[in-house]
């Protein structure tokens, strides 16, 4: 201060009061600095302990398998509701009729639908049968019509042979006569003569001139039936061009009726098909009325009440519980942890209303944990922004308690390296990720 005025200030002194003078005399005052100095001295060590890394997650109990988890018994097929055959808490086993529903569709309301379509199927198979055996039928009557064919044709090559062979030995006749008339020409000329010289009479003459004349008539004739033979070697090939065309016309037509006979058949069969098709799904879609459980559990809720109202495909009718399951626990991370799971690594759980003491650094001195490990990581992020992850309880370690239903809330811890504590808590102060690092099981199988 600065000195401006010339007032003296007295400063007041405490030393001259007994109680202050005793004050520093006083024992535990110097007990209480040797605990602040053994506090501080612990606490440096402290700082070198071990700490084990961790990454935090929360969620709940779910089941192992997604057969076990609570399912939804849906309509496959639209109707009303007329009959309800359980009720909520209820057990049921796999094949229990839950409600009846029936028809509203005007297409599926005959009574006699399955029957009727069962007869038209019937019918149509007949009539497919008919036609299968009118196709057999047109075959044997083709084949019969080939081998007829093959006889016909057969029949008049061999009546061509046999013009051929006419026609030689009737050339050869021919020729014979034509010999004959040569003769039967000189001898009447020689007789001719023979008489002029008076050597043979008159009678002579004409007889030779007789016998010339049969034989000239006899070569017209022979001429003739060798004409005829070769008119009849033409017909006979004309008739091979004939039984040709004869059969082959019938061949066709029986062709034709055939392939047309096939047609009527492929296209019975597509209808009795059709009609199979259709009785199935209608016996299948009465099986549809009765709405059954698809395996043991519990009812846990009517999702559709009363009866008469009208549902579509697909709607929920009520919810049931699987009573036999393998209980898991899905847990969900930061990104950021990702990296630091893999797939078998050991997890420590513990569960909403089940007494624990957690030392989330010093995982064994903790009380009311129960041993996990992670069997499945899911690799797309969830609408809360974080991945899931699926725990199912250490076979190693003890049994997780029988009192836990699904849909439990749960906490887990991953388990890390081993840090020092100073290094921990510098790592949480700049908001660092734990270290990373390979579990033991995958380390072990790089190696191999």
């Amino acid at each position: 201060m600065l000195n401006i005025s010339d007032n003296k200030i007295n400063i007041l002194s405490l030393n001259k009061y007994d109680t202050v003078k005793n004050l520093a005399n006083r024992p535990h005052y110097k007990i209480l600095n040797k605990i602040i100095a053994i506090v501080s001295i612990a606490a440096f060590f402290a700082l070198f302990l071990p700490w084990t890394q961790n990454i935090a997650g929360i969620g709940s109990v779910t089941t192992l398998k997604p057969n076990q988890r609570p399912l939804s018994i849906q309509s496959v097929i639209s109707g009303r509701l007329e009959k309800w055959y359980v009720q909520e808490g209820d057990f049921v086993k796999k094949g229990d009729t839950i409600v009846f529903i029936s028809e509203i569709k005007e297409d599926y309301m005959d009574p006699n639908l399955v029957q009727n379509t069962k007869n038209q199927m019937d019918a149509k198979q007949q009539s497919l049968e008919s036609y299968e055996s009118k196709v057999e039928t047109l075959v044997t009557q083709i084949d019969a019509i080939e081998q007829e064919k093959v006889l016909k044709l057969e029949q008049a090559q061999n009546k061509i042979k046999q013009s051929y062979l006419k026609i030689k030995s009737d050339s050869m006749d021919l020729v014979a006569v034509r010999t004959q008339l040569r003769i039967a020409n000189t001898q009447y000329n020689r007789s001719v003569e023979l008489n002029k010289e008076g050597l043979k009479p008159l009678t002579d003459i004409e007889e030779k001139r007789l016998k010339l004349q049969e034989v000239e008539a006899k070569i017209i004739t022979q001429e003739n039936k060798f004409l005829t033979t070769k008119n009849e070697l033409v017909n006979s090939k004309v008739e091979i061009g004939r039984i040709k065309a004869e059969y082959a016309e019938k061949s066709s037509k029986a062709n034709s009726d055939k392939f047309t006979a096939l047609s009527n058949q492929f296209d019975t069969d597509a209808q009795v098909n059709k009609l199979k098709n259709q009785y199935a799904n209608y016996s299948i879609r009465n099986g549809m009325y009765y709405i059954k459980a698809s395996q043991d559990g519990y009812v846990n809720r009517a999702l559709q009440s009363g009866i008469g109202e009208t549902i579509k495909e697909g709607t929920p009718i009520a919810t049931i519980m699987p009573s036999k399951y393998d209980i898991a626990v899905e847990t969900f991370v930061n990104p950021i942890d990702l990296p630091l799971i893999h797939k078998g690594e050991k997890v420590r759980v513990w569960f909403d209303g089940w007494p624990t003491i957690i030392f989330s650094g010093w995982p064994d001195i903790s009380y009311g944990t129960f041993g996990g490990e992670i069997v499945a990581i899911e690799n797309f992020i969830s609408d809360n922004g974080k991945y899931r992850v699926l725990i199912a309880p250490d076979k190693d370690e003890a049994k997780w308690p029988s009192q836990l239903s699904i849909g439990a809330g749960a906490q887990t811890i991953a388990l890390l390296e081993n840090v020092p504590v100073w290094f921990e808590m510098w790592r949480t102060l700049n908001g660092f990720p734990p270290n990373y690092y390979k579990s033991n099981m995958q380390s072990k199988t790089d190696k191999k």
